[in-house]
């Protein structure tokens, strides 16, 4: 095992605080983080942890050797992305995101990224297909709610709330559903059955979550598609509010109910297949969306 790994596997212990969280966050054994300490104290001739029963402190000696280590670390890191932005040189990242979230979100960031790389290609896959996000060659996917188990990995970046809603025009032919349950009696834009965002969730009084069985005449596989049709007035919609904002402020749409519209905030990851050896194109893009969205929260 190589020193960089075992300073990263030590640095690793201090911040969980003993070997078996250590190995977790690393999908290591705790016996290979114990024998991998003990060798690096070996090799060191001093004890750099004081051992508990479940829990791990550092000795006076740790504490030096722990100061050491976080900056060979960072300037490891530091050399690797150097190393990294010198290779962006003609690659290509390819992204999968659904529609909605394609159209109101990356499209207005993506010129952004695009200046800060130029040597760097962009393909956009909009797509609301089930199965594999990373099918087809797709290095990064943006996946809106939980996720299946997998072997991929997630990063969350975001989060979005669902809101049911309908335009005016349909308010004023139809009446205004005063609770959920009122939605029995009328016409309910939806998703295709197994789509995410096909239940709809409101809450009651009392703070509980229900999930509601909609019906309408009306289904799509594309929120585009329901987010037009209810604003012609087609019918009550359950979309996200990163794709119906503009709408709401506009007077578009209006937000049904809401003192029962569910406050759950759903999470927006970025999945992509592995952390060793993370491509530079895929490293700078993740970042990317780190940045970005982070900077959207603090407006």
């Amino acid at each position: 095992m190589d020193g960089q790994h075992e300073l990263m596997v030590f640095t690793r212990v201090v911040d969980e605080g003993n070997f078996s969280a250590a190995a977790r966050s690393l999908s290591l054994t705790p016996s290979t983080i114990s024998k991998l300490i003990s060798r690096l104290e070996d090799r060191l001739g001093v004890a750099l942890f004081v051992r508990a029963a479940n829990q791990v402190s550092l000795t006076s000696e740790g504490k030096k050797f722990h100061e050491a280590a976080v900056k060979a670390i960072e300037a490891f890191e530091a050399t690797k992305t150097a190393v990294f932005l010198g290779k962006l040189r003609s690659d290509t990242i390819r992204i999968r995101s659904t529609p909605a979230f394609g159209v109101t979100m990356l499209a207005p960031l993506l010129p952004a990224f695009c200046r800060q790389h130029p040597s760097i290609r962009v393909e956009a896959v909009l797509s609301m297909a089930p199965g594999n996000l990373l099918e087809g060659g797709v290095d990064v996917a943006i996946h809106v709610g939980s996720l299946p188990s997998s072997s991929l990995i997630a990063r969350r970046f975001g989060e979005t709330r669902w809101i049911i809603c309908a335009a005016p025009a349909y308010v004023e032919r139809h009446g205004i559903p005063r609770t959920p349950a009122d939605l029995d009696k009328h016409e309910c834009l939806n998703f295709f059955p197994g789509i995410p965002g096909e239940t709809w969730s409101t809450r009651s009084a009392d703070g509980s979550i229900h999930n509601l069985d909609v019906t309408g005449r009306i289904v799509s596989n594309n929120g585009a598609m329901l987010l037009e049709l209810a604003k012609r007035g087609a019918g009550i919609a359950r979309l996200t509010d990163f794709h119906i904002a503009e709408h709401l402020r506009s007077g578009a749409l209006v937000e049904l109910f809401p003192k029962y519209q569910s406050r759950d905030r759903d999470p927006i990851y970025a999945v992509y297949r592995s952390r060793r050896h993370l491509s530079p194109r895929i490293s700078v893009f993740l970042d990317f969306l780190d940045e970005s969205f982070a900077k959207a929260r603090s407006h």
